[in-house]
């Protein structure tokens, strides 16, 4: 018996799916509960995005659109069974499986030796400040946005770990290169 392969979403087609599955939206609906539980913060996807990636969705057989009567109704989305079966399999892949994500700061540490080290450790005690910041801003908005669900808690504690781990690494490798003798 052959297996039915699982299509891949995009994390922007699967934040969708997952508020589609909460309750039937139409898009500016899922606009304002993207902002109101800022998912911005974990998800890039802009307002003019939102339709488009409906369209994809829709075309792929994932959400049906269904427009209401009136002649000013808007267009609701709702998740379809194989939109179902799809948010389901991501959801329990991206909880298990590891995606190592390549950001621009690896690459710029590839590329040091092409600024003086006085330009490197300065750009990288930059970087330190701004996720400093960051830390600071995601602890505020979890502290005003209390109480919120376990699951929420959780993302919350993940995305502020990792930036408090960046922000040691940054502290030791600034530390490090300040003392290393010049080649």
């Amino acid at each position: 018996m052959a297996t039915e392969r699982v299509r891949t979403c995009t994390d922007a087609e699967l934040l969708l799916l997952g508020l589609l599955a909460e309750m039937p939206r139409h898009g500016y609906e899922i606009e304002q509960e993207i902002a109101r539980r800022g998912l911005r913060e974990w998800t890039q996807i802009g307002f003019s995005s939102i339709y488009f990636v409906l369209g994809k969705l829709k075309r792929a057989g994932l959400v049906a659109a269904k427009r209401a009567t009136g002649a000013k109704a808007k267009k609701t989305f709702v998740l379809t069974p194989a939109g179902r079966r799809v948010l389901v399999e991501q959801t329990r892949t991206a909880l298990q499986a590891y995606r190592p994500t390549y950001g621009s700061l690896l690459l710029g540490m590839m590329h040091w030796p092409v600024l003086t080290r006085t330009q490197a450790l300065a750009a990288l005690e930059a970087r330190g400040t701004a996720v400093d910041t960051e830390l600071a801003r995601l602890e505020a908005m979890h502290a005003d946005q209390q109480p919120l669900p376990d699951y929420v808690d959780a993302v919350f504690d993940f995305t502020m770990t990792q930036l408090q781990a960046e922000a040691a690494w940054i502290r030791r490798t600034c530390d490090y290169m300040k003392t290393k003798p010049v080649a």
